[in-house]
């Protein structure tokens, strides 16, 4: 059986995914995590200088799964692994390359389950279940996030205490944006624990015919 994937993904950059992906994975006992990196290759439009992983991508994605490769200081991989995950991969590929490298890393993992930082992959591979982190103020939201937003479980809202105009600020940002708005419930930091049950509950439903559902704490 396939491991449970959950997706962790953002409105836009610096709302905090990586912090959250590594507090779920402190509850979710011996996960695994893979952190996509979404690079630009000859095209970019920016300087190739100021683009960190231009000089990796090929004409294939890069898959790196040796903790030697996945423990470098200060990369969000590091934190993956002091957070707690049982093993880490870091897709490194180009918005044509996604589906190949999350596809090989999906392959390497051994684990019952699974954290992916990265929204990207969704089109072309089924997540169990979907977070898409905020945090105040909502400005704007990246395009890659309103495509996705029908496919979200949760949205999460980082370092904020629970505030009903946050919400409604949230879901007037997606409609101007042009988003699906669904009854994607809302939750904020101090909810994590709630995300993580429902997480759990779809996590042992796949797995009721296995002898051992894992460890899972608080």
């Amino acid at each position: 059986m396939r491991p449970t994937i959950v997706s962790v993904s953002g409105f836009s950059s610096d709302v905090g995914k990586t912090t959250v992906l590594g507090n779920l994975l402190g509850l979710f006992n011996g996960w695994e995590a893979i952190k996509v990196t979404r690079g630009h290759y000859r095209s970019c439009g920016k300087n190739p200088e100021a683009c960190c992983v231009s000089g990796m991508l090929s004409d294939h994605p890069l898959v790196l799964s040796e903790p030697a490769e996945t423990r470098e200081a200060g990369k969000d991989t590091e934190r993956f692994w002091n957070a707690g995950a049982a093993m880490v991969h870091w897709v490194i590929a180009s918005d044509e390359q996604i589906r190949e490298g999350v596809k090989i890393a999906l392959s390497r993992v051994e684990r019952e389950g699974v954290l992916i930082e990265g929204g990207s992959f969704l089109k072309y591979v089924a997540a169990d279940y979907s977070i898409m982190v905020a945090r105040p103020p909502i400005r704007d939201i990246k395009s890659s996030a309103v495509r996705v937003m029908p496919k979200m479980n949760a949205i999460y809202v980082n370092r904020c205490e629970p505030d009903a105009s946050i919400v409604e600020q949230l879901r007037a940002r997606l409609l101007g944006r042009g988003a699906v708005v669904t009854n994607t419930p809302v939750f904020f930091e101090r909810d994590l624990s709630l995300i993580a049950e429902e997480i759990m509950q779809i996590h042992r439903a796949r797995t009721s015919s296995s002898t051992s559902a894992g460890s899972f704490t608080f």
